[in-house]
């Protein structure tokens, strides 16, 4: 069988990608974009296209001899328990739970730490294929009511539906055209903030699933009345970018509204006072301003009356903690609190009546502590080398609350399944934690822990800066036995931080005896801010020469061999794989480019993609569209090129990286490949960017994956 793959990998004879003649101006400089008809996704010759593409993967992919195994194996490793992160909310305790192969986990209700839990919502139900998720969710205060998000086949588009705990059912609320939105109740527990965008125009030519987005409006919603006569808080008709979300301190005083623009970090900050009595908010309030430029960062941490706590990266890169009186909220009035340091603040929680503080130390966390007035308490000591998750649709980190001393979070690393810890911040002691009822998380089949190791070195970039590297494996490997087959992850922007997580598909690839390296890159925010701006915009090219560093270490220090070596990257890591791959292909053995931000001179145009363009740049920009079409992987494919294997992959759904993207770029290296590997592209059906999949499709995924990697690694061969 093996033989037989790769005898047709040698005579390919792709789908028919017609070249059109279409050429843009970009400042003077003629473009020609010959798979523009590959954008239009509904057209009859692009579902043909789709069509006969799959049909070729799916043909080369079911003669591959690992498949089978594969499945079986990815899919017993599936089958073990996860839980998501506790959250409290008076009295009642809410968590998730995946009973192993669900396609969604299953929210539930304990009310009270007597009883036993019950389901509250369970999203298998809503669907027959499981491709109906539940996004996020958030509890009203006196936990009488549940509002939450449903996306379907992947999409960003959600609704917002409200249930009532006690007895289960919805009470007819629904909200709809929301994408990027909070949920944030009054104290009341009658209705909640939300953001959501207008209606289409009939004659807006992109309304639909992929239209672009514009004039996100922040409203209130108050339970029973249509979403009709929502109350309208902030707009911005002449600011078409800006989008809003909100945020209810825990004393019910004050809403702070965070206004952003696009992805970048910096944001306004704005905010409600909701009156003296948290049982009577007025949500008509007049909207204050508390920082009004796109300077900083700010995130609310927390409150004590007026007094609002603050995680900003004004005048400190690596972040610090403020006080502001909002009596009195001129900046030569804050109080630095928790100084900058040498490692980045991630997140920070008001609770028990102190600060807990996520902590990046050389790309992994740390729980530090700290009193009201700064002053540093004993760490929160954590299971080893590994993450703090986050734990939301929301980038919660941390559960808990300021009267409370219980706090929630989950931690996890290269060899352990993501475990739920409950600490006593009055004792500063952690321990591990499942809800009543449930006797042991059932472990991951056959993997032990002790049998893997995770070990972290540093390797230097093309320009000397000193990049840190996690590389896993089996525990009896060492490189003195020789090269193994490789699976290289990076991502390097948007200010993402690669920390030490858990990953079924990870170790089934270890399982085999290949080795599964994380750079952690430039453009990323490994090191604070100004790890995340040395990889951005003109600097970009700084973190392809990190990822290409990278795979030279492995190669220079005999983990593995060009040979053997495979990349894998997701969304700006696609980008990332495409960049790469055009730059030096004979590096590589195999690709996993999944779905990749690979047309850059025309991203900006779909959907959301706007908002990237402060990581990007623009290609209107004359500057920008130079470093841009230098690297921007559908424009730099070189016909005659011996390109490495390359699985392609993405999403008929995806409406925040568009399927085109990896259309046009499949067509062009197809056309431009001189080797003997095969460019397959596998485009799932009802699925999206990746959030919500169901595991049936996960499992099926990274079994052509992992199929075909295998394959042209050799894995097998080399054990």
């Amino acid at each position: 069988m093996a033989g037989t793959a790769a005898a047709a990998a040698a005579a390919f004879e792709y789908p028919p990608s017609p070249r059109g003649t279409v050429v843009d101006d970009y400042h003077g400089t003629k473009v020609a974009d010959p798979y523009r008809w590959l954008e239009e996704t509904d057209s009859s010759e692009t579902v043909n296209w789709v069509k006969a593409q799959n049909r070729l993967t799916f043909s080369f992919l079911e003669d591959l001899p690992d498949r089978g195994p594969l499945r079986r194996r990815l899919t017993a490793l599936w089958d073990h328990e996860r839980y998501g992160v506790p959250q409290r909310e008076a009295g009642r305790l809410f968590f998730t739970r995946n009973n192993g192969l669900q396609n969604q986990s299953v929210l539930y209700v304990q009310d009270s730490e007597q009883a036993q839990p019950r389901a509250l919502l369970d999203p298998n139900e809503l669907s027959r294929t499981g491709t109906v998720a539940l996004t996020q969710w958030k509890v009203s205060p006196d936990a009488r009511y549940l509002a939450y998000g449903l996306a379907q086949s992947g999409s960003d588009w959600n609704e917002f539906r409200v249930r009532e705990v006690a007895s289960g059912r919805d009470t007819g609320d629904r909200l709809t055209r929301i994408k990027f939105s909070s949920i944030a109740w009054t104290r009341d527990s009658r209705g909640f903030y939300y953001s959501r965008y207008p209606e289409p125009s009939s004659d807006n030519p992109t309304a639909g699933p992929f239209e672009t987005l514009a004039h996100q409006k922040l409203y209130y919603h108050r339970l029973g009345t249509p979403q009709s006569e929502d109350r309208l808080i902030v707009e911005r008709p002449d600011e078409p970018h800006w989008g809003f979300s909100a945020e209810v301190t825990d004393d019910g005083l004050f809403c702070f509204i965070t206004i952003e623009q696009g992805t970048d970090r910096r944001n306004r900050l704005y905010y409600q006072y909701l009156g003296p009595n948290p049982r009577t908010p007025k949500v008509d309030s007049p909207v204050a301003k508390l920082v009004d430029a796109f300077e900083a960062s700010y995130t609310r941490v927390g409150n004590e009356g007026p007094v609002v706590y603050l995680l900003t990266d004004k005048n400190a890169p690596n972040k610090r903690v403020i006080a502001v009186d909002l009596r009195a909220p001129a900046p030569q009035y804050w109080i630095t609190l928790i100084p900058e340091g040498p490692d980045p603040i991630r997140a920070a929680l008001h609770a028990g009546r102190q600060f807990v503080v996520v902590a990046l130390h050389d790309a992994s966390h740390r729980l530090r502590r700290y009193t009201l007035d700064g002053q540093p308490q004993p760490e929160l000591k954590m299971p080893g080398l590994g993450s703090v998750t986050e734990t939301s649709s929301e980038g919660l980190y941390l559960h808990g609350q300021p009267g409370s001393s219980e706090l929630f979070y989950s931690f996890t690393s290269y060899h352990q399944p993501p475990t739920n810890y409950r600490c006593d911040l009055a004792r500063g002691r952690c321990a591990a934690f499942l809800p009543a009822g449930q006797a042991g998380q059932t472990p991951v089949l056959g993997f032990k822990p002790a049998d893997y190791v995770t070990e972290q070195v540093f390797y230097t970039s093309k320009d000397g800066t000193r990049i840190p590297l996690f590389i896993s494996h089996k525990k009896d490997w060492t490189p003195s036995q020789g090269p193994r087959p490789t699976l290289l992850y990076g991502y390097g922007g948007f200010e993402q931080a690669l920390t030490p997580s858990f990953s079924v598909p990870a170790l089934a690839w270890m399982e085999q005896g290949g080795l599964y390296a994380v750079a952690n890159l430039r453009g990323g925010g490994e090191y604070g801010s100004a790890w995340h701006s040395g990889g951005i915009r003109e600097r970009k090219q700084n973190g392809f020469d990190d990822f290409i560093a990278a795979a030279e270490h492995l190669i220079g220090r005999r983990y593995t061999t060009s040979q053997q070596l495979a990349v894998h990257g997701r969304s700006n890591g696609g980008l990332l794989v495409g960049a790469v791959l055009n730059q030096r292909p004979e590096l590589f053995a195999a690709a996993l480019p999944a779905v990749g931000v690979m047309d850059m001179l025309r991203f900006h145009t779909f959907t959301i993609g706007w908002a990237w363009t402060d990581d990007y740049g623009s290609p209107d920009n004359p500057q920008d569209f130079k470093t841009l079409r230098a690297y921007s992987p559908y424009h730099n494919v070189k016909s005659g090129t011996k390109y490495p294997a390359a699985l392609i992959t993405t999403a008929d759904h995806d409406d925040r990286v568009v399927p085109g993207h990896s259309f046009k770029y499949a067509a062009a290296l197809q056309a431009a490949q001189a080797g003997d590997k095969p460019v397959l592209i596998r485009i799932e059906t009802q699925a999206g960017h990746g959030a919500g999949k169901p595991t049936t499709k996960l499992i099926e995924e990274w079994t052509d994956q992992l199929a075909f990697i295998t394959h042209f690694t050799r894995v097998r061969s080399a054990q």
